[in-house]
């Protein structure tokens, strides 16, 4: 067993996600996971579960996919008591408790909200209980046409996952002779090159987005293990260390809650375009932006909003929280703090350094 595998087998915290693909016609797999579960009462567990719309659709006899919102929010609705029901039968069998938690866009994006869901969760694992994680997809428009990577990726740091095990109907990343890739370290050089196109499009499952979840994943502290679900006893190995599917190596310098919420929950409102000199210094120091070295804005955005910062080329150097609106920003862009009226000196600072998350979007 490696040093990094070793690790993983030592997870007390473990988030799994399956997808549709993986639950499609496939009922014992709600036994096999019950099974692994039940064998390790001392690590607690986290399941993050689609399916409820394909459920949905065989009990409102829906023949293939609805493009309509509202008929998919109806197979949603119909399909996750059908879920919940699968799960709730196969962890009771093994005295287990599950408990469903049902999360949208909107509860993540609100750092009040997300605090909430956080302590909730986290009471759910002290009483002994598995929460069976969900998108609500029965009243949000928008998170029906994302994916539960997404949504897993989102929740990682959210209950301090050590591992994050991502079971999908491959048996990991693959090379371009088909062979498993065992083990990814830097996700730029070691993953993407190895992305091959999907009929799939992003964000709505395919490699790409188990790649793109499982790198923000390890910026959040956590390993992330891509395997087949279908696999005899995946997550057993998977837990015992063994070398199956991809193990990608949770980041040395892990980002902190507040700044991966900006990096990867928040959904910009606008961009900030700033000089060479402004940007080489967030770039390369992770300086605050600001007003003098703001050569324009993009977007519609109040304070408090998160923003892309980018250079004269438009590319991505950080993301952060804007502390005054687009039109404020418009109006002291280019100035110093000297040659603002007092009453305006207060804007000079536009993104604070500590609200500044710097190299993990864009090109860098």
């Amino acid at each position: 067993m490696t040093d990094e595998r070793a690790r993983v087998a030592r997870a007390r915290r473990v988030l799994v996600k399956i997808g549709s693909s993986a639950l499609a016609g496939e009922s014992g797999i709600f036994d096999r996971l019950a099974t692994s579960v039940a064998k390790r009462r001392s690590t607690a567990f986290v399941v993050v579960s689609s399916g409820a719309i394909a459920l949905g659709m065989k009990k409102l006899g829906y023949r293939t996919r609805p493009k309509e919102i509202a008929r998919l929010q109806a197979a949603a609705a119909a399909g996750q008591s059908l879920l919940m029901r699968a799960y709730e039968e196969a962890f009771a069998a093994r005295g287990l408790t599950v408990a469903q938690v049902l999360l949208t866009y909107a509860d993540l994006a609100d750092r009040v909200r997300a605090n909430n869901a956080r302590a909730a969760l986290g009471a759910l694992l002290d009483a002994g209980a598995v929460p069976i994680l969900n998108e609500n997809d029965s009243v949000a428009v928008d998170e029906i046409t994302l994916d539960n990577d997404q949504l897993t990726a989102m929740v990682a740091p959210l209950v301090d996952a050590e591992l994050v095990v991502l079971l999908s109907d491959v048996d990991g990343l693959l090379d371009s002779s088909g062979l498993r890739i065992p083990t990814v370290l830097d996700v730029t050089s070691d993953a993407l090159p190895h992305v091959r196109p999907s009929t799939k499009t992003m964000g709505k499952g395919g490699m790409a987005s188990k790649v793109e979840a499982a790198r923000r994943a390890t910026l959040a502290g956590a390993n992330v293990v891509v395997a087949d679900a279908h696999s005899p006893g995946v997550l057993d190995a998977v837990l015992e260390g063994e070398d199956v599917g991809t193990l990608f190596i949770a980041a040395t310098k892990r980002l902190s809650a507040k700044k991966y919420w900006i990096a990867f929950t928040l959904r910009p409102r606008g961009e900030l375009i700033l000089d060479d000199g402004a940007a080489e210094a967030v770039r390369a120091k992770g300086k605050s932006v600001l007003s003098v070295g703001v050569l324009g804005v993009r977007g519609d955005f109040r304070a408090g909003d998160a923003v892309r910062i980018v250079d004269v080329r438009t590319r991505e150097l950080a993301r952060g929280l804007v502390r005054c609106g687009a039109g404020d920003a418009a109006m002291v862009a280019g100035k110093a703090r000297e040659e603002l009226p007092e009453s305006l000196a207060e804007l000079a600072l536009v993104v604070h350094a500590d609200e500044i998350v710097v190299g993990v979007h864009g090109e860098l």
